[in-house]
C-alpha cells in the first residue's frame, strides 16, 4: 500500500499543533478573530437602536400660562423628547438647530393659554432637524398623537365645552432641512466620510509594511530623512487621492441623487483636509504597528468597524447608550458626518463646523505624533 495516500493520526496531529503554534505567534490575528465578534455582538446588541428616544429638544416658550405647561409636560412623558435647554428668540433657536445642539425646538407662542380658553386653537411650532430621518420619524409621530390629547385634562368644569369638537391646539411640525424624509440626502453626504475612511486608513497602512516586505525598508532607513519627513512624503499623494475621491462623490450627489449643497465648497473641502490627514496619520500608524500587510488590513478594519456603526452614519448617533456615544465621539468620522451634512443640508459656515473641525484636528495631531513615536522604534 502507498504510504502517502495512508491517514496517519501523527502527521495530522502535528499539522494542527503547528497551526495554534501558528496562530500564538500571529497575535494580531488571533486578536481580531476574537475582537471582531466581541465588538459586533456588543455594538449590536447593546448600541444599536433604531427607535432613539429623550432627543434633546430646545423650548421657546412665550407664555407662562398653565396650558402650555401642560402641553410641555406631555411632550416630554411621551420619552422622545428631553428639554435640554431654553431659547429666548427665533434666531437662537435657528442656531442651535443648525449647530446640532438640540433634535427638535418646541415654539409656545405669546397668550397661548388665553387663546386655548377662547377657543381660538393657537399655534404650536415644532421644528425638527430631520437630516436623519431615522432619528426623527418616531418623535414626529407622536407628537401627533399628543395634539389631541395633551389639554383633556385641563378641559374640566367651565371649560369642558373645549373637550368637544375640533383639537384645542394646531400643532404644526415643521421638519427642517430634510422635510420630505429623502434617505438620499442623508445617507450620500455620510458616504463621503465613509468611504474617505476605509480607503485613507487602509492604503495607508499598507505603506511601512509594504517597504518592509519588499526589503525596501533598509532603503529608507540609509537615507539622512527625519521620520516627520518620511510621515509626510508618504501622506501627501493619498491627500490628492482623498481630493479626487470628494470631488466624484459630491458630483455623483448632485448629478444622480439630487442633493442639494447649500454651504460653501471651498468650506467643504478645507474641512476634507483635515479629516483626510486624521485617517491618513491613523494608516500610518497602523502600518507602524503591524508585522505584515495582512495584519496592517485587518487593524484597519478593526478601526472602521466601529467607525462605521457609532458615528451615526448607519443608526441615529442619538439612539446609542451614553458610553456608546462617549466613544463615537472620540472618532473623527462622527464629526466629519456632522459638519458635511451640515454644509450641505443646512448651508452652514465656520462658527458651526468649528466646534467639529478642531477635534478632527486634534485626532490628527495624536494619531501623527504616535505615527512619528513608533517610526522612530523601527528605526532602532
Amino acid at each position: 500500500m502507498n504510504l502517502r495516500w495512508t491517514f496517519s493520526p501523527s502527521r495530522f496531529w502535528a499539522i494542527v499543533v503547528k497551526e495554534f503554534i501558528q496562530m500564538r505567534r500571529d497575535r494580531v490575528t488571533f486578536g481580531m478573530m476574537i475582537g471582531i465578534p466581541l465588538i459586533q455582538l456588543i455594538l449590536f446588541g447593546f448600541a444599536i437602536n433604531a427607535d432613539p428616544k429623550r432627543l434633546p429638544t430646545a423650548v421657546l416658550l412665550a407664555d407662562y400660562g398653565p396650558h402650555g405647561r401642560t402641553v410641555l409636560q406631555a411632550i416630554r412623558n411621551s420619552d422622545y423628547f428631553e428639554f435640554t435647554r431654553q431659547v429666548t428668540s427665533e434666531q437662537e433657536a435657528k442656531e442651535v438647530l443648525a449647530r446640532g445642539d438640540v433634535q427638535f425646538v418646541i415654539n409656545i407662542p405669546p397668550n397661548f393659554s388665553r387663546d386655548v380658553v377662547r377657543g381660538e386653537r393657537p399655534t404650536i411650532l415644532v421644528e425638527a432637524d430631520a437630516t436623519d430621518p431615522a432619528a426623527t420619524s418616531n418623535a414626529i409621530g407622536s407628537l401627533r398623537l399628543l395634539a389631541g390629547t395633551a389639554l383633556r385634562q385641563d378641559f374640566k368644569g367651565p371649560l369642558a365645552f373645549l373637550s368637544q369638537g375640533d383639537e384645542p391646539i394646531d400643532l404644526r411640525i415643521h421638519a427642517r432641512y430634510n422635510p420630505e424624509a429623502i434617505t438620499q440626502y442623508n445617507i450620500v453626504p455620510g458616504l463621503m466620510g465613509v468611504v474617505l475612511t476605509m480607503t485613507m486608513v487602509m492604503i495607508t497602512g499598507l505603506a511601512i509594511t509594504r517597504e518592509r516586505e519588499r526589503g525596501t525598508m533598509e532603503n529608507l532607513l540609509s537615507m539622512p530623512t527625519r521620520p516627520f519627513e518620511v510621515m509626510i512624503g508618504k501622506v501627501l499623494p493619498y491627500i490628492l487621492v482623498g481630493y479626487v475621491q470628494v470631488a466624484l462623490i459630491l458630483l455623483a450627489a448632485h448629478l444622480l441623487f439630487k442633493v442639494p449643497l447649500y454651504g460653501s465648497v471651498p468650506m467643504l473641502f478645507l474641512a476634507a483636509l483635515v479629516f483626510i490627514t486624521a485617517n491618513l496619520a491613523m494608516g500610518i500608524t497602523f502600518s507602524t504597528m503591524a508585522q505584515n500587510q495582512l495584519q496592517a488590513v485587518q487593524l484597519s478594519f478593526f478601526f472602521f468597524l466601529p467607525s462605521l456603526l457609532l458615528s451615526g452614519f448607519m443608526f441615529p448617533f442619538r439612539g446609542m447608550p451614553q458610553w456608546a456615544q462617549m466613544i463615537g465621539e472620540l472618532l473623527p468620522l462622527t464629526h466629519f458626518l456632522r459638519i458635511v451634512r451640515g454644509i450641505m443640508l443646512k448651508g452652514n459656515g465656520p462658527e458651526e463646523i468649528v466646534l467639529q473641525l478642531w477635534q478632527i484636528a486634534l485626532f490628527a495631531v495624536v494619531a501623527l505624533a504616535i505615527g512619528v513615536k513608533r517610526y522612530r522604534q523601527t528605526l532602532d
